[in-house]
């Protein structure tokens, strides 16, 4: 690689890079991603071709992830992508590939000796197979498990009348004595193992904006908190500064993809959330004799995709998947019975993501951004402020055309050809706003179906954060960067509000009942009333869940060991907010939560972040060195809950600790030139290096580094 441009780190470790021009920028970008984040892009290739078990360790749990990479068979169709790339993507995607392969023709992380391998080149392939990876893991996945959770509802005989109130309006198709004949091969309740090591799992972000005449400086103020596992070393994120000789580029890459997914131009901010857009659907699929049924009554085969996952010294596994229009069916159609086939929409994506993206490096306005980032197609929710004074939100992603009446959030017969995809919809049908009157937009991965003329999200996350943010940002017309910092460590709950509300006048005249009704709704560290209300929730859904509905071991395992809670908990809270429910068993709302209380306040509370420490493990050693040799990071205390702006979540996922919560800060005015961020880690996944976890303690005590694109600064050696 031949290049003429300079790379180096700013006093917080930052990488900047300078060069003439993008090529010679994107060399330098894939040159520091794979110095500083080697391992991390490696093991997320690995990952992703579902090799783990070859390279790194024949388990049967890591033959399980393989197997569930070989099936989403992301590696598929990349040739066609690159064929799609822009002479201006592609160019900088191969320069990036150089720029990785240059890092790695000096040194590769000595973690590859350890497990006796040597990397092959970097490739645009490659890149492709992250985009995907990143737009789907756990967030897109997550839909896909509610959807068969409504199976499997269905198969454990939940009846129609409380499946409607708990899935409202989204149930057009349902045919329940079908449903029961499909065959699962495996269920939500019981344990799965798919993540793990370098995987990224994510489950919220918050991203708001406010147009000039609410803020001080008159200019528009940007602010976003992706919201991913930080009890892991090292972040996601990898922060950079990109310069050319006529302008820059800052924020947050991440590594293994050629862009820069959320920051700034000299013009243009854009920020991202994940949005619950369905693009997962599944079908029905009645199978005989290796074939499945079409219509009317015929028969056609399933195209077989034999997958070799080798494995260290162990004999190599031969995996079958049987494949049709409705993408990988699951199950074997040589056994007669119904089976369900899942399709995710842009599983065969990434140049067209690839293309916007480069785009927004010299895209100028809010408009030409709504216009690229829409465009996107894995599913977020974009929002963007320009210096021109004008702030708007898009939203992204390959929305399937389904025929009307259904949404699809229940699996329909695929015999039927009326039930298949028909196209895609239009970005500029997608929800969307620009300049609205109140001055300020914001997306906390809730329902927006209002702001399109089609309705993507069937299950969603609440509106408690967004509405905290919004009220907060009504009530103020001097806004300033500081008051994005409060508001990214706000942990007021209106969940908790709206509970309490219902609960305080039932509670017993108790010490601990007494804590309760004082508390704040914050969910602060040193809280007790949110440890005394938490215990209560968790009550309340094995009363309502467990005891009259699904069973409370059932209640329990998804609590404890996944995120479906979590993510579509105002599907339940609508329920449990309900003044009278069919899941209430014919009971009063007001007799289960005095049950609930009674529970709930047996013992004396604790503190809220006794309650609430984890400890940042390295993405190799998951916590099996001693914690004198330094890899893993902490205890460090987690704020919030699921429901405040500053998020903070705790659950066992895969026979692991998981935590969720602002993984990486940013905030800009564009009455400047500079970002300010903190990220829970560090630039570097080099555990020697003095830049591993040195942003740690910033993000603990929220105070923000200022990144800029400025050249007179101090400059320290990349190294």
């Amino acid at each position: 690689m031949n290049t003429s441009g300079k790379i180096w780190r700013d006093k917080n470790g930052v990488c900047h890079v300078e060069g003439q021009d993008w090529r010679e920028v994107f060399a330098l970008m894939g040159y520091a991603h794979g110095k500083d984040r080697g391992m991390q892009l490696l093991l997320m290739r690995i990952l992703g071709q579902g090799r783990a078990s070859e390279l790194l360790d024949s388990s049967d749990e890591m033959l399980e992830i393989d197997t569930f990479f070989r099936r989403m068979n992301w590696t598929g169709s990349v040739s066609a992508e690159i064929e799609k790339l822009t002479p201006d993507a592609k160019e900088l995607s191969e320069a990036y590939c150089d720029g990785v392969n240059r890092a790695f023709s000096e040194k590769i992380p000595w973690e590859c000796r350890l497990f006796g391998f040597t990397p092959e080149p970097w490739c645009i392939d490659d890149s492709i197979l992250i985009s995907r990876m990143i737009g789907y893991l756990t967030l897109a996945q997550s839909q896909g498990e509610m959807e068969r959770l409504l199976i499997e509802f269905v198969q454990a005989g939940m009846d129609e009348t409380r499946l409607n109130e708990l899935f409202p309006g989204i149930l057009g198709g349902l045919d329940m004595d079908l449903i029961k004949k499909i065959k699962l091969q495996q269920r939500l309740v019981s344990p799965t193992s798919l993540w793990n090591i370098a995987a990224p799992v994510a489950m919220a972000s918050n991203n708001w904006a406010v147009s000039g005449k609410k803020t001080v400086s008159g200019k528009p103020i940007l602010a976003n908190d992706p919201h991913l596992e930080v009890n892991r070393l090292p972040n996601v994120w990898y922060e950079m500064a990109l310069k050319t000789v006529d302008t820059y580029a800052i924020g947050g890459t991440m590594p293994g993809a050629p862009a820069l997914l959320v920051g700034r131009n000299p013009q243009l901010a854009w920020s991202a959330t994940y949005t619950f857009m369905d693009g997962t659907d599944s079908w029905i699929e009645q199978c005989k004799d290796g074939n499945y049924r079409r219509e009317p009554d015929q028969w056609a085969p399933f195209a077989e995709r034999k997958e070799i996952i080798k494995r260290k010294k162990k004999d190599p596994v031969t995996v079958t998947f049987y494949e049709n229009r409705h993408g990988v069916l699951e199950g074997d159609p040589n056994q007669d019975g119904y089976y369900i086939a899942t399709a995710w929409a842009p599983s065969f994506s990434g140049a067209v993501t690839f293309n916007s993206l480069v785009g927004m490096l010299d895209a100028g306005t809010v408009t030409e951004g709504m216009a690229l980032l829409g465009r996107v197609e894995t599913s977020w929710n974009f929002i963007m402020a320009d210096k021109e004074g004008n702030i708007g939100y898009q939203m992204s992603g390959l929305m399937p055309k389904r025929r009307q009446g259904v949404s699809g959030f229940v699996p329909l017969p695929g015999w039927e050809g009326k039930n298949d995809w028909q196209g895609f919809e239009d970005p500029e049908d997608l929800p969307r706003c620009y300049n609205p009157d109140c001055g300020y937009l914001v997306t906390t991965n809730q329902n927006l179906n209002d702001f399109g003329a089609v309705d993507p999200i069937n299950v969603g996350m609440g509106p408690y954060r967004s509405d905290r943010i919004g009220k907060l940002l009504s009530e103020d017309n001097e806004i300033t960067r500081e008051t994005m910092f409060r508001l990214h460590f706000d942990v007021y709950s209106i969940q908790a509000e709206s509970f309490m509300k219902i609960l305080a006048p039932l509670l017993p005249d108790t010490r601990e009942a007494t804590i309760l009704k004082n508390w704040n709704f914050e969910y602060s560290a040193d809280s007790k009333g949110a440890c005394l209300f938490d215990r209560f929730y968790r009550a309340l859904y094995r009363e309502v869940f467990g005891e009259h509905g699904f069973g409370t071991d059932a209640v329990d395992y998804i609590d404890q060991h996944t995120g479906m809670f979590n993510d579509f908990y105002v599907n339940f809270d609508r329920i449990l907010l309900s003044e009278q429910s069919s899941w209430f068993g014919g009971r009063t709302r007001e007799d289960i939560y005095r049950q609930a209380a009674e529970k709930a306040l047996k013992s004396p509370p604790r503190k809220w972040g006794d309650t609430r420490k984890v400890i940042l493990k390295n993405i190799i050693f998951d916590g099996k060195l001693p914690k004198f040799f330094g890899f893993d990071r902490g205890p460090i205390t987690i704020i919030g809950s699921l429901a405040t702006p500053h998020q903070g979540q705790i659950f066992e996922s895969a026979g692991r600790q998981t935590t969720f919560a602002p993984s990486f800060r940013m905030v800009t005015d564009l009455s400047t030139d500079e970002i300010y961020t903190n990220m829970a880690g560090g630039p570097s996944d080099r555990r020697f290096s003095k830049w591993y976890c040195s942003d740690l303690e910033n993000w603990i005590a929220g105070r923000y580094k200022k990144i800029d694109a400025s050249v007179d600064q101090e400059k320290l050696p990349f190294k």
